[in-house]
This record gives structure tokens, C-alpha cells and sequence, in this order.
């Protein structure tokens, strides 16, 4: 891929992760985090609504679904390992229900927010 391809998915990236933050806002979130990056893996967006903890992986793509298979296991369980470092740097957020989700956005839509796209096994996987 050449530098300047990776430059604009970089752009749509961010572009698209501010346009998820925007949507969960309206939708009654509150971002506690965006970005978040720990040795062991990275978090799109942190968001809370009552007692649930969204773990949110935005995807950009041409389709839904290839934004949607974009999300690979190996990266769940970067994803699985980042909020389990998340929540030891923020026990105040420990007890909420923490819920894996994943936000899809194609040009020109809004992003499509699928709740429990996924769920950890007991060894902190998919």
C-alpha cells in the first residue's frame, strides 16, 4: 500500500470513528474514551449508557459487509486485552456490564451500530 493510500484510510479512520462518537452521542452515550492505546491493543471508543460499558471497534469500508469481516479474531482479542487494561486503569468503571460493539460505516450512510458483535470465552478470546 502506498503512504499516501495509508494517509487516507488513516483520514476515513479518524473521520469515521468522530462520526461514531458523534451518532452514540445522539443516541444517549457519554464517550469516556477515544483512542485508547495500551501496550497490548487499541480501543476505538469507550462509551457509557446507564449501566453498560461500550467497547466500540468502528470499521470504514465501500460495504457493510466488508466492514463487518474486517473484524478479525486476532484483532477481538487486541480489542478483548486493551479493555482488560482499560479497567484496571479505571476500577471506577469495573462493575458496569462491559459489552463488545461494532460500529459500521460505508460513504454517505450513517454507521450502522451492531450491539454484542461479539463475546469473550473464558480465556479472554472469541
Amino acid at each position: 500500500m502506498s503512504v499516501e493510500r495509508r494517509r487516507r484510510a488513516y483520514r476515513r479512520g479518524r473521520w469515521a470513528e468522530a462520526l461514531c462518537r458523534l451518532v452514540l452521542s445522539l443516541k444517549g452515550y457519554r464517550i469516556v474514551a477515544a483512542d485508547y492505546r495500551a501496550k497490548v491493543g487499541e480501543i476505538d471508543i469507550v462509551a457509557r449508557k446507564g449501566r453498560t460499558l461500550a467497547i466500540v471497534e468502528v470499521k470504514a469500508r465501500e460495504t457493510h459487509a466488508n466492514a463487518a469481516a474486517a473484524l478479525l479474531p486476532r484483532q477481538r482479542r487486541r480489542i478483548a486485552r486493551a479493555s482488560a487494561a482499560f479497567l484496571a486503569h479505571h476500577p471506577s468503571l469495573a462493575a458496569l456490564i462491559v459489552r463488545f460493539d461494532v460500529m459500521l460505516v460505508r460513504p454517505w450512510q450513517l454507521p450502522r451500530h451492531v450491539k454484542n458483535a461479539w463475546h469473550l470465552d473464558e480465556r479472554g478470546g472469541d
